[in-house]
């Protein structure tokens, strides 16, 4: 069983303790779900840098990253470097998050957030959008098409965008859909971690133009962003690169601007 299988066997079983503490019907009572939500597909088409910032304190390939910053230093300083948007990560067990940081987040910035989960149950839609979150992601490695479909569906019924990561082709061809508004090509290879940008250049032009492309992870460079753009690609999730220095605003507004 590789990481990915881990994770999702977890998070199966969060959900239904979840469900079991937390009714919809308070999920549905939060503030948010009158809030408008805020396209980060439009950030990002009108965007000269694209980039969309991460909060993340550790990863599975990265035992520790950074705990040393709150998340309101954090996404303030993102939002002050001209960020088109911010993922957070809400998994606690493996990346050290909550839907608190996303609460918080969001009481801190006006720009578009992603709720970056492992999404496998429509209920972690819901508290995506009663935690303020803009967007969601699906990742295509672990969703049947038929998941994709009604997963997405449904974030569109709550005015969530939704930001459909894919790995190759296969996991391409089965998700192309209507109800999706961006489509990320992961470079880390989920079931190894293994990271090249030759994922994102030779899936770009199986990306329909309807969609926005993302390329996510191991992007650490201007240049890389660079070599990206002929590829059409507006969107660059970036985390790491920033979350690793002693301060990731800085880190993001020195990067935003040399682009």
């Amino acid at each position: 069983m590789n990481i990915l299988d881990k994770i999702i066997v977890d998070k199966r079983r969060e959900v239904i303790l979840k469900k079991s503490i937390i009714p919809v019907s308070q999920l549905e009572a939060s503030v948010f779900f009158e809030k408008k939500t805020i396209s980060l597909s439009d950030n990002l088409r009108k965007s000269t840098s694209g980039i969309i910032a991460e909060h993340k304190r550790r990863s599975p390939s990265k035992a520790e990253i950074n705990y040393s910053f709150t998340v309101e230093e954090v996404t303030k300083g993102y939002e002050n470097a001209g960020a088109c948007g911010i993922s957070v990560l809400t998994d606690g067990k493996y990346f050290g998050g909550s839907l608190d940081d996303l609460l918080l987040a969001r009481a801190t910035v006006n720009i578009p957030l992603l709720r970056k989960e492992f999404i496998v149950d429509e209920y972690q839609i819901l508290e995506a959008k009663a935690h303020g979150a803009d967007l969601i992601l699906l990742i295509a490695a672990v969703l049947t098409r038929d998941e994709i479909k009604s997963l997405s569906e449904f974030a569109k019924s709550l005015e969530l965008e939704v930001l459909l990561e894919v790995h190759n082709q296969e996991e391409l061809e089965k998700s192309i859909m209507p109800t999706l508004d961006m489509i990320g090509v992961n470079n880390r290879n989920l079931k190894t971690f293994e990271v090249s940008l030759d994922f994102s250049k030779q899936l770009a032009a199986q990306i329909p133009d309807d969609f926005v492309k993302v390329s996510e992870s191991g992007i650490s460079s201007i240049e890389a962003i660079n070599e990206l753009k002929p590829f059409g690609y507006k969107g660059f999730l970036i985390g790491e690169n920033f979350m690793k220095t002693d301060n990731a605003g800085k880190a993001a507004k020195e990067f935003i601007s040399k682009l």
